[in-house]
Parts: C-alpha cells; structure tokens; sequence
C-alpha cells in the first residue's frame, strides 16, 4: 500500500512537469520603434513580442511617423511537432518544454514628400488633355412614343 501512495504521490508531483509549447513571435522593424498591431489590436513598438496560440495567418500593420504604414499578412507555418499524432506528445507528454519563437523584421519606407513644383506641373498637364477632349456631345433626343 505504501508503494501505491508513493508512485500516486510521484505521479501528481509529475504533473506540472509535462509537455508544453511556448508559441511567440518578435517583430522588429528599421527603423525600429514603429508601433505594431495584429489584426488590428495594439502590441507595442517594435521590437513587440507576444505569444499566439494558433498557427495561421495573422496581419500585422507597422505605424511610424515620417514613414509609410506597412500592412503584412504573414502566415506562420505549423512546425513539425505540432502534426498529427506528435502535436499530442508534444503538447501532453514530454517532460520539457519547447520554445517556438518566430522573427519577423520589416523595412519602412519614408513618406516620399511630393515637390510641389512637379505637382503643379502634372495638374496643369491634366488640365490641359481634359480641354483637349472638348466638350461631351449632346445625348440623342429620346425617340418620340408613336402610342
């Protein structure tokens, strides 16, 4: 009886002790400090760190001032663990945990300020082909109703 107690005993203490996967992810960015969101919630600025539960597509968008938001769907692929049936060991039955921790780094572009002299240029080249084009034609009369 004694020898029951002690491997139930065991057993229990064992229990914290099994199989889990840690799924994370870094984002960083150049310039770094861009605020992060996923799927349109708030991270942090980069370099943002946080933990997903589910492998998939997920949409980050990058926000600096001075540069262009950057809008990326990355898809974060399955390792090989987590394939059925070794997903189960991995998740309930190793006595370690695994890390996957995945990087993503994006580059932003500056906002490319327009010189208001090629601005002023393009509009007046725009005006120019629309007067070319003339006027639009009358529409026909409607045919008369012979009822």
């Amino acid at each position: 009886m004694r020898r029951m107690a002690w491997f139930v005993g065991a057993a229990v203490a064992a229990v914290p002790l099994v199989g889990c996967v840690e799924r994370r992810y870094v984002v960083t960015s150049d310039p770094p400090g861009a605020v992060v969101l996923r799927n349109n919630q708030h991270i942090g600025p980069t370099p943002a760190d946080d933990y997903f539960t589910y492998y998939g597509n997920y949409h980050f968008t990058l926000i600096k001032d001075g540069y262009a938001p950057l809008q990326v769907n990355q898809d974060i692929r399955s390792p090989w663990f987590e394939y059925f049936p070794l997903d189960f060991f991995a998740e309930n039955i190793l006595p370690w945990r695994i890390e996957d921790v995945r990087r993503f780094h994006y580059k932003l572009e500056p906002i490319r300020m327009p010189n208001p002299d090629e601005v002023i240029n393009e509009g007046q080249s725009l005006r120019n082909r629309g007067k070319a084009i003339g006027a639009p034609a009358a529409p026909p009369a409607p045919a008369g109703n012979p009822g």
